[in-house]
Order: C-alpha cells, then structure tokens, then sequence
C-alpha cells in the first residue's frame, strides 16, 4: 500500500515535453472540431462528448495525472465558456456546470489510475520474463560449462597421474581435448558477453551499411580457423547489397550458425551460407544436409529465449542454447526475425532478415 501511494504521488505532477506536447494537440484537435460542428449545426449538444474523449485520450496517452485534470479543467472552460450560451461569460449558476467540470475531472482520474496500473502490471510481467531469461541463461550456461570442464579436469589428472606409463600419442591426444574443450570454453564465454551486451538496457548496436558479400567471406573465413575441414559453400546475390548492421555482431550470428551445423547436424556434407533481397528486407541463410532438427525441439527452438539446458539436444552433444540466444538477441536488436524449419531434402535451416533501410 505504501508503495503504491508513492507511485500515485510520483504520477501526480510528473511533467513532460513528450506528454504536454499530446495534450495540446488534442484539445487544440478537440476545439477545432467543436468549431467545425458547430458551423455545420444547430446546437452545440455534441461539444461535451467532444472534450470528453479529448480528456479521456489525454488521461490514457500521457504518464502523469496532471495533464488529465489539466484537460478536465481546459474542457469545462470550453464547453461551458466557449461553446455554451451566452457564450464567453462564466456563471457557475448555470444548470450542468458543476455536473460537467465532476464528471470530466472524474472521467481523468479514473483513466490515469486505470493506465498507470495497467503500465505498472506490464512492467512487473517485462521484470518477472527478465528474471525467467536470467534463470534459463543460467542452466544453460552451467550446462555448456559443467561438461568440457569435467572433460578437461579429466585429461589433465590423466596425464599429471600416470605422464610416466602413457605414450607420448596418449598424451598428446589428451592435451588435443583439453585444448578443443578450452576452445569450447572461450566461445561460450565470447556468447555470454555478446548477450549480456545486447540485453543490456543501456546497449545500443551501432550500425553502419555494410557490403553483405563481405560479411559473408569474413563469417568464412573466421568458422575456418575452427572448423578447417568443414565445406562450406556460399551464394551471393547477384546485385551489390548494403545493409545497415554492427559488422562483427552479424558475423558472429553467422558463425554461431554453421558451427551448429557441424556440431548438431551428425553427417554434413556441405553448409550452404548465403544471402538474397526480399523487398526491404535482406535475407541471411544458413543450411546443411545434416540430420536436421527434432520434431519436438523444433516448435519451441527459437520460441524460447534460452534453449533448456536440462533437455536433451536432438543428437546429445552439448547445448546449442547460449548460441542460439546469441543469435536471436544480436537480429532483435538490429529489427529483424530469424526462423528455423528442416529442408525438405533433407537439413536443418536457419534464416534472418534485417532492414535493409535504417529505421
């Protein structure tokens, strides 16, 4: 209750250029269209309903409760001084005027109240799918981690606790895992900043129009210094494209997105990265003949802003959660969408959009 009394006051006199600049648009929309209808008819028995939506507009479009008692108090000057006769003199005696000055000072309390709570319950619910978010990166991220650092943990006691009877193959196949489930380790961690970066509130993307052919060849170039022997071919478009976009945060997108074809599709033969023009939107795409996605992950797979890490992926090899987030929070906040289906002949896709024009 005390909390609540606090919010109320703090809405009571909260001014602002935004705010006052709608309520004087509609009351300035609301005499005019009072002065209209009154040159088109014979009475002004329509005035009131006008200036009674005029406040109602103003109490649910603006954040304070003043400008709606402020247009409450403007509108039964209106209709009462302007737009009743003898027009232009205030007599409090006459019949309606207290009536009209209550029920539209009423009509702008009850909208603000009702517009603040309904604003305070979609900030408690943006609040409540916030912490959901964190909890869900959370499993996820101690699911990524848990696995290689038990491997690496692993390897090393091996080799501390019997580098004597090991051959030196042994060995050196041993410090191969640790190195590739370091590796691991510093692409979930490079994910994890790039999702607390972009969900940051205070993030923005800074983008710049870019050449698409060019982010393609550095997205290559970047998932071949991991995965040398992993064939990919790409389409470019046939004309030259430029889309504003943060460059690296795209690239990374893409990246994230071939590396789960090569760890999540079992056999692929050939990932397929390529780019197209669809109105105003460009069209990003990563394909692979693999063995495509679940029939039970696919529905929910980009639904949910973190992949469950507690699920089991569809060929049981670590989470593709923290990737998949990345990808979905870097194309939000460029604007655009990204969706997955299987192909027909067979792989899993994965496609986004960005505007091409800067919004």
């Amino acid at each position: 209750m005390k909390q609540q009394k606090i919010e109320i006051k703090g809405n009571l006199v909260k001014l602002s250029w935004k705010d006052s600049l709608i309520t004087i648009g509609i009351l300035t929309v609301a005499t005019i269209c009072c002065f209209i209808l009154r040159r088109g008819g014979q009475t002004d028995s329509h005035v009131p309903l006008v200036f009674v939506l005029a406040v109602l507009l103003v109490s649910r479009f603006t954040n304070s409760y003043f400008y709606g008692m402020f247009s409450s108090a403007i509108a039964v000057i209106g209709v009462n001084y302007i737009f009743t006769y003898p027009y232009f003199h205030l007599n409090f005696t006459l019949n309606g005027y207290p009536l009209t000055f209550v029920a539209m000072f009423s009509v702008s309390i009850v909208v603000s109240m009702l517009t603040t709570q309904i604003k305070q319950q979609e900030k408690i619910r943006a609040e409540i799918e916030k912490e959901r978010m964190r909890g869900n990166l959370l499993r996820a991220v101690s699911h990524d981690i848990r696995t290689p650092l038990t491997s690496i943990v692993g390897a090393v006691s091996a080799v501390a606790e019997n580098h004597d009877k090991l051959s030196k193959e042994k060995i050196l196949t041993l410090l191969g895992d640790v190195k590739e489930e370091a590796q691991w380790l510093v692409r979930v961690v490079e994910n994890l900043l790039l999702v607390t970066r972009i969900d940051s509130d205070s993030a923005k993307v800074a983008k710049e129009p870019e050449m698409v052919e060019e982010i393609l060849a550095e997205a290559v170039v970047k998932f071949k210094k991991r995965f040398p022997e992993a064939p990919v071919k790409t389409e470019m478009p046939e004309e030259v494209l430029f889309v504003p976009m943060d460059a690296m945060l795209i690239e990374q997108v893409l990246c994230n997105l071939m590396e789960n074809a090569v760890v999540h599709g079992g056999v692929v033969s050939e990932i397929l990265l390529g780019v197209r023009k669809e109105g105003d939107y460009a069209v990003f795409s990563v394909k692979d003949d693999g063995v495509g996605i679940g029939k039970d992950v696919l529905p929910r797979l980009l639904k949910e802003s973190i992949y469950n890490g507690n699920e089991t992926n569809m060929d049981g090899k670590r989470n593709m959660g923290i990737g998949l987030t990345v990808c979905k929070s870097i194309i939000c906040a460029h604007g655009g969408s990204v969706e997955a289906y299987n192909r027909k002949a067979g792989g899993a896709a994965f496609e986004f959009r960005l505007p091409i024009k800067e919004e």
